[in-house]
């Protein structure tokens, strides 16, 4: 046994106190029958979020037809191609051309507007930051009421990265005047999209 080890095993020995059960934390839920979609719409768009009007429209459609014109396309979803690879083994500044991200969102938080972005995500972390402008798919029903249900999330345990973003990149702190991009993407741009699951019922991207 090693000195410091001697040393913790008598201090833990010498411990007077009792364990004592960690006290129980309130989740301060919203009242029962509350529109989560609606709260997360309304604090979204608050945060600077961009919700493209798709009507009775496919929104995958209206989000194809809003990058076809972009001339570097990085996309970790299926249902929209892009252009630009990404692996594993992407360099993460070589994602700096990037002009459109496409993602999907872990989930929503409705108190905040917020969008879980998780290593699994993104693939390559800067996938949510260097891009011009992103573009995120969220599933409706992964929405939660608020930071408290938030961080009970397996998302925060089972990786090691994982990141609430709330609106594009801005700043006002020079002149009072908000800038949006000043230390990432210019726009995000929302589209509500269920989550799809395979035959064998496993969620697919």
């Amino acid at each position: 046994m090693s000195s410091r080890d001697d040393i913790l095993a008598r201090v833990r020995a010498h411990r007077s106190a009792p364990e004592r059960a960690l006290p129980e934390i309130p989740f301060f839920d919203p009242p029962a029958g509350t529109d989560l979609l609606a709260t997360f719409t309304q604090s979204f768009l608050q945060m600077g979020g961009t919700l493209p009007e798709c009507g009775t429209a496919d929104p995958i459609a209206v989000a194809r037809q809003s990058v076809s014109t972009a001339r570097v396309v990085c996309s970790r979803v299926p249902e929209i191609p892009g252009n630009r690879p990404i692996t594993a083994d992407t360099p993460p500044a070589s994602l700096a051309d990037v002009d459109v991200g496409v993602v999907r969102a872990s989930f929503g938080v409705a108190e905040t507007g917020s969008l879980c972005l998780t290593e699994t995500d993104l693939l390559v972390n800067t996938l949510g930051y260097l891009p011009q402008h992103l573009i995120v798919l969220l599933d409706p029903a992964q929405i939660v009421s608020n930071l408290h249900r938030a961080y009970q999330r397996p998302e925060w345990r089972s990786g090691h990265y994982a990141v609430l973003q709330s609106g594009p990149s801005a700043t006002a702190d020079i002149e009072g005047v908000l800038v949006h991009g000043a230390q990432g993407v210019r726009s995000l741009r929302l589209f509500f999209v269920p989550r799809r699951t395979d035959t064998s019922g496993t969620a697919a991207a």
